[in-house]
């Protein structure tokens, strides 16, 4: 029998009554005050107990009632996120965002960040609701306004400040993993389009000038200004276009940048990878389309957002964490989007 109840309310739509501890409690067939307990995520339950609570929890629908936690001082559950809507390898974070603190029983309060609203208004917005801590993925900024006021995680870049655990992926392995994959192909004229003027596109601008360097191809460093949307590459390819030589290799800020490249190239009668090679970073699903199959630096969105959440629930209920800076090796997925370079070169 549901511990629900359905009516109609004057307007015509259904009502539920809200689902409470107690029904959470006699579905898992355990006291109030253990439930309690578990949801509070404070000391007295056992792996086995809680894991029966959130899963009773997660079959009734159960969701706490914020404004009261707020009222009480308890924690709230809440994680808020920062997020950027350019480029879509933030949304595959958010899908991870949420499937570990489903796991965990919280849930994530979102900011969104756009041209015209900034991280202070991103983090703003969220000052309406209690939050035990943070999670950025943008800006990618050196020192977030956060820093050091709560539990904060950022994802993608290094930051300095001793209170912010970073999360990110090794530029410089990803940019040497894709300068190797193409060098082996036979290519020398390998050109970068970056993301812009950020911190996540400073690194892997030194990344690809280093990864070259170490190649033997200074001389042919060649970095397009770019940005980290599909109308930032269809721009850059146009200037890879106008210029007096084409490069035979292009590798881009991200997928997005990548695949509106791709369409530029051979829209102009190019063929891709005949005569250009285009290699992406994130390994999104975009990338992974058929009509795409674009090779490209492969991050692990999942464990990013995974680590970061544990962060910042383990430091906002004061449980010891390990090192402030987790670094993780990329991959390179190669597929049919680089091939050897033309035999002209």
């Amino acid at each position: 029998m549901s511990v629900e109840s359905e009516g109609r309310g004057v307007d015509g739509f259904s009502t539920r009554r809200r689902v409470t501890l107690d029904d959470v409690a006699r579905r898992a067939q355990v006291s109030r005050a253990l439930v309690s307990i578990v949801m509070r995520d404070v000391k007295g339950a056992s792996a086995a107990t809680r894991a029966r609570v959130f899963e009773a929890a997660r079959e009734l629908g159960y969701r706490p009632d914020l404004r009261a936690r707020a009222l009480a001082g308890q924690k709230s559950r809440l994680v808020g996120v920062v997020f950027g809507v350019a480029g879509s390898f933030h949304f595959d974070l958010l899908e991870g965002l949420y499937a570990a603190a489903e796991q965990r029983g919280y849930d994530v309060l979102l900011s969104a960040l756009t041209r015209r609203r900034d991280e202070q208004h991103a983090v703003q917005s969220l000052h309406d609701f209690q939050f035990d801590g943070l999670v950025m993925l943008g800006p990618a900024v050196a020192e977030p306004v956060m820093a050091g006021k709560l539990p904060l995680a950022v994802v993608g870049w290094h930051v300095e400040h001793p209170d912010v655990d970073v999360v990110r992926t090794s530029d410089v392995e990803g940019m040497d993993l894709a300068v190797a994959h193409l060098v082996d192909l036979g290519h020398t004229r390998i050109a970068h389009v970056d993301g812009g003027e950020h911190l996540i596109s400073d690194s892997r601008r030194a990344g690809y000038v280093n990864a070259m360097t170490a190649a033997g191809l200074s001389e042919q460093v060649r970095v397009v200004p770019g940005g980290e949307t599909q109308l930032d590459g269809l721009r850059a390819a146009h200037a890879l276009l106008a210029a007096a030589e084409l490069p035979t290799a292009v590798i881009a800020y991200n997928d997005d940048v990548a695949v509106a490249a791709m369409n530029a190239l051979l829209q102009a009668g190019l063929r891709v990878p005949d005569d250009v090679s285009v290699v992406g970073w994130d390994d999104s699903e975009m990338a992974q389309l058929s009509h795409v199959d674009l090779t490209s630096v492969a991050q692990d969105p999942i464990r990013m957002a995974t680590l970061a959440l544990e962060r910042v629930v383990a430091r906002s209920i004061g449980t010891a964490v390990g090192d402030r800076e987790v670094v993780l090796s990329p991959l390179l997925q190669v597929r049919s989007s680089s091939g050897r370079a033309p035999s002209t070169t």
